[in-house]
């Protein structure tokens, strides 16, 4: 993940962040006139732009899709909860093309079925971490049912991705290969993990997307306990019970991670 710092040293790359960030932004907030959750969330076709744009711009689409949600964010209602959706659209827009190039050396413009499956997997696994911060968050402040929101995130990006972001990639991700003016032209020389610990960090990452959101959709209905969550807490939205509960799974994030 050092990348990710590193890149702020890269004139191009903080421009592709800004890029990503304003179109991101841009396309975010006409749609705020169609909420699913009035203030939480909406109809979100842009949520193709970070993982087009993840592919492309590599961890600059990182910080532009985080940057652009909070941006979008001033348009519907700017809160508390922002910070959550600031990194869960963080990892939206890293997991895409760091799990892509860890796991196959083929273009992300899609012409096999074996390559579509790939691409709805890593468009899955995205989508889930997104999910999981943001409904983790939301309902740890008491605003949004885990079950509600962390499935309508979880959907939401799935649905734009899957349906547009290979049509977007299949028209302009040859052009920004000739032109070079991807990533992997531009962070000459860096460093990419593919030894052992990059794949147990990936490991580590899935696992906890999936066990989290089931976690998740359990301790929100209280149709499931913790040891370690304190009682009394079972009620409401299940604030405390879910964010007591998904604090180890977000540490297993965390740690594989820093492990890609």
């Amino acid at each position: 993940m050092g990348e990710l710092i590193g890149m702020w040293r890269n004139t191009r790359m903080v421009v592709f962040t800004a890029l990503t960030a304003s179109l991101y932004a841009a396309i975010l907030i006409p749609f705020k006139v169609l909420p699913i959750i009035p203030g939480v969330t909406e109809l979100r076709p842009a949520n193709a732009i970070p993982v087009v744009c993840s592919f492309l711009f590599g961890p600059a689409a990182a910080w532009g899709a985080a940057i652009g949600n909070v941006i979008g964010d001033f348009f519907g209602g700017f809160g508390p909860g922002d910070l959550f959706g600031f990194w869960g659209n963080f990892l939206y827009g890293f997991l895409p093309y760091r799990t892509w190039e860890l796991l196959t050396e083929r273009s992300p413009v899609l012409r096999r079925p074996t390559e579509w499956l790939l691409f709805a997997a890593v468009v899955g696994l995205a989508s889930g971490a997104c999910a999981l911060v943001i409904g983790w968050g939301l309902n740890l402040l008491g605003f949004v049912p885990f079950r509600v929101l962390g499935n309508i995130v979880w959907i939401n990006n799935m649905l734009a991705s899957l349906l547009l972001a290979p049509f977007l990639l299949a028209v302009v991700y040859p052009r920004a290969e000739r032109g070079r003016l991807t990533y992997r032209h531009v962070l000459r020389g860096r460093q990419v993990r593919t030894g052992a610990a990059a794949y147990l960090g990936l490991t580590m990452v899935g696992c906890a997307v999936v066990v989290g959101m089931w976690l998740g959709n359990g301790l929100s209905s209280g149709s499931m306990t913790l040891p370690w969550v304190p009682e009394g807490t079972v009620g409401g939205t299940n604030a405390l019970a879910v964010g007591w509960g998904l604090v180890p799974v977000l540490a297993v994030v965390l740690v594989g991670l820093f492990l890609l």
